[in-house]
């Protein structure tokens, strides 16, 4: 079995501000989605890509927490939690 997810990653920046939002696509993929920010000091160099690495940091990572809670609940579902998923 193949199976293949895409994390799409969109931004929105206002100068100070970077928003990012992140999905999780695909056939079977299990439609989560988080959002992340980031917020430039005003000492800061204008640099966007940094603002967009923190915000797309911080958005994985809500993301990751989400699709473990969701297969941990799917787990909890079936009964019984395999070792390796233990944390």
């Amino acid at each position: 079995m193949h199976n293949q997810w895409e994390v799409e990653l969109s931004f929105e920046e206002d100068g100070v501000h970077t928003a990012c939002d992140a999905r999780l696509t695909g056939a079977r993929a299990p439609g989560l989605s988080a959002h992340g920010e980031s917020v430039k000091s005003a000492d800061d160099r204008p640099l966007a890509r940094i603002g967009e690495e923190v915000a797309a940091s911080r958005a994985l990572e809500e993301l990751s927490r989400k699709l473990r809670a969701q297969a941990t609940g799917e787990i909890d579902d079936e009964g019984h939690r395999p070792g390796y998923l233990i944390y």
